[in-house]
């Protein structure tokens, strides 16, 4: 157990981020960046589905397997490139907070 621990630590979270991307948004999500990726499981994937819809009829259904799939790779960069909040919330780490700590006697 303890080296698959060590094993994690060492994981590249950008790439973890960029993979969870094939679902829009969850890499954002896992790089602590709540409203971009709430924002994109919502809103954006509502709105590719959209345009790609629309475009199928001028394209000749081409648009539904390339815009799906242009947007997830750019959704996948941007999840990639994004700064990592991992701790920066001490808010949502409240196991970490002096009160929570049991105290030993």
């Amino acid at each position: 157990m303890k080296e698959l621990i060590e094993a994690w630590r060492s994981v590249d979270r950008n790439k973890i981020a960029a993979l969870l991307s094939v679902i829009p948004g969850a890499g954002h999500l896992y790089k602590h960046h709540y409203a971009a990726g709430l924002g994109i499981l919502t809103a954006g994937n509502i709105f590719m589905v959209f345009v790609a819809f629309w475009l199928s009829f001028a394209t000749i259904g081409l648009s539904l397997i390339v815009v799906p799939a242009v947007y997830i790779a750019a959704v996948a960069y941007a999840a990639y490139e994004a700064e990592d909040w991992h701790g920066k919330h001490k808010w949502m780490h409240v196991w970490d907070a002096p009160w929570f700590r049991r105290k030993r006697v």
